[in-house]
């Protein structure tokens, strides 16, 4: 990392976090990094505040490809966030002595009709505002897959598969297989609608089409890392790996199934 010196802090604007950032900007500088407030001039990112402050961080910066995030957790250590705010000395000397290394997650983009596209380093989801299922028309690439029925679908990366998706008996993915899992939220399957009934991958060639049947009497909304939209009134979501990688500071001695280890065993 000689060459990363320009930081900028991500946070929430709080007296207890503005407090914890001065002291950080002190230990900081003292090594040898330059603060900066506009995010434009920095090439390392740390959000201050957990997993959630790390996507929002993401979000807010527009998923920067040229700089490094790193994530700092207010307690314990998260998947996205290695350091904690009680020893910020403690990241500074790991990142002098290199004992971190900077590590790439894919993530996918979401464009919803011909709107811009959405980035996401977890998982998208689309699921009912209200107590009713609805109707997806499912598509990879050009092949009407499937006609879903049901509370929602979550479309999750590698990084993301230990999240939402987990928790409705989606895989564990390797961050090394760039790919996107399609998991189901409580389908009917019956004599009109029929799905897999269960999770499964898409390579980085693979494109997901998902189409809304509108019939005006639903509520869909669209999740995107920890942020929602309404999607009410729109028609088709086009989902695929981005090509845009994120690079994250890691402990060498922290791996991703170590993490899951220490999280689920």
């Amino acid at each position: 990392m000689p060459t990363r010196k320009n930081l900028f802090f991500f946070a929430k604007n709080t007296p207890e976090y503005n407090e914890k950032i001065k002291e950080f900007q002190s230990i900081a500088e003292k090594s040898g990094f330059t603060i900066v407030e506009d995010v434009n001039e920095a090439n390392i990112i740390a959000s201050l505040g957990g997993d959630n402050a790390f996507l929002q961080a993401l979000r807010k910066t527009n998923f920067k490809e040229d700089c490094v995030y790193i994530g700092v957790s207010t307690d314990k250590p998260g998947f996205y966030t290695d350091f904690t705010m009680n020893d910020m000395t403690t990241m500074i000397e790991a990142i002098k002595n290199e004992e971190v290394e900077v590590r790439r997650y894919p993530t996918i983009e979401v464009t919803i009709d011909d709107d811009s596209p959405f980035y996401c380093i977890n998982e998208c989801s689309i699921r009912s505002n209200v107590i009713k299922t609805f109707v997806i028309d499912v598509y990879i690439d050009d092949l009407q897959f499937e006609t879903f029925r049901g509370d929602g679908m979550i479309i999750s990366t590698p990084t993301g598969s230990t999240a939402y998706n987990k928790s409705v008996n989606g895989a564990v993915v390797d961050p090394l297989l760039p790919s996107m899992q399609v998991s189901e939220i409580a389908s009917l399957n019956n004599n009109d609608f029929r799905t897999l009934g269960t999770s499964f991958l898409l390579s980085s060639e693979r494109t997901l089409l998902l189409k809304v049947v509108q019939d005006g009497n639903d509520h869909p909304i669209i999740g995107l890392d920890n942020e929602a939209l309404s999607i009410r009134h729109s028609q088709e979501i086009n989902i695929r790996l981005s090509g845009k990688y994120i690079k994250v500071l890691k402990l060498k001695n922290n791996s991703f199934w170590q993490k899951v280890q220490r999280k689920f065993l």
